[in-house]
Order: structure tokens, then C-alpha cells, then sequence
């Protein structure tokens, strides 16, 4: 058993290799945050299934964080007396990195165009992917486990996007 001080050194020398690994992988233009990917490999999302979200929502809501989107997607739908159901939905929270004319971006999100979603060079940051069981009410649709996250502020404090 090390002690205090050996304990200690080994934690820096940890930290050091740490510093050096990005915060975030790119992926097919889009960077993804280490808890999006490890939310994604929890909920058994793939980057693929991410980006359709993304490009084709069923939903777009201001996400819980500021400055960020939620877009959602059922996984599969049925019609059942004329109503399109469904019994699970995918989640995604992102943020844009480069600044767009939030005009532009309101009259494309009212038009339903989601092109401004996918824009190139990377310029969107995926924060958290989930799937939600059931269908989520239109005016809080987090999970409480995301939201609980959330406001403990490790998400963001870990990413460098909060402080």
C-alpha cells in the first residue's frame, strides 16, 4: 500500500498522460464529448443512428443547458387508428460551436428545414445522446437521471463547456 505521497505522485503522472487526450472526437463532422460517447455505448447508440436524429427530427426544444438543442426521434412508429404511436424515443443534446444568425436559425427550425443541423467543418458538439422509454412530455423532455447530471454541473464542468 503506497503512501500519501506516493499516492500523490502517481495521481499527477496520471493526470499529466490525461491532459494530453482530447476533450472530444470528430466523427463524420460532428464531435462528440466523452460523456456523449459513453452515454451512447450505455443506451447502444451509434454515431450513425446520432447524425439521423439530427438530420431528421421528429422534435427540436431548447435543450436544459444554455446555448444548447434537443432533438428527438421515435425509434420506430405505428399506426394505430390513424395516430402515429410509438414506444421509445432517442434523445440528442448538442450545441453549435460557431455562431448562426439566430433569425436564420428560427425561421429554419419554424419551416422544419433541419439542413442548418449538419452544418460543415464540425461546427456541432454533441453533449448527450439517450433513449427515452415511452413517449416524453413536449415541455420537460430530459429523463431526470440526465437532468440530475445536468445540475450537478459534472457534464459540462468535465467538457469545459460550463465555468
Amino acid at each position: 500500500m503506497p503512501n500519501y505521497q506516493d499516492f500523490l505522485k502517481m495521481a499527477r503522472e496520471r493526470h499529466g498522460k490525461m491532459s494530453g487526450t482530447p476533450n472530444r472526437t470528430v466523427r463524420g463532422g460532428v464531435s462528440f464529448t466523452r460523456h456523449a460517447e459513453y452515454k451512447m455505448k450505455q443506451y447502444g447508440l451509434s454515431v450513425q443512428r446520432v447524425r439521423t436524429v439530427m438530420r431528421n427530427p421528429k422534435r427540436i426544444q431548447e435543450g436544459v443547458a444554455k446555448d444548447t438543442v434537443a432533438v428527438m426521434q421515435p425509434v420506430s412508429t405505428r399506426r394505430k387508428d390513424g395516430k402515429e404511436t410509438w414506444s421509445q424515443e432517442i434523445w440528442v443534446m448538442y450545441v453549435q460551436q460557431k455562431s448562426v444568425n439566430t433569425k436564420q436559425k428560427a425561421e429554419n427550425s419554424a419551416s422544419g428545414d433541419s439542413r442548418y443541423l449538419l452544418s460543415a467543418n464540425g461546427s456541432l458538439r454533441v453533449i448527450s445522446a439517450w433513449r427515452y422509454p415511452g413517449v416524453s412530455p413536449a415541455g420537460n423532455p430530459i429523463p431526470d437521471e440526465i437532468l440530475r447530471e445536468i445540475e450537478e454541473g459534472s457534464i459540462f464542468e468535465e467538457e469545459g463547456i460550463i465555468g
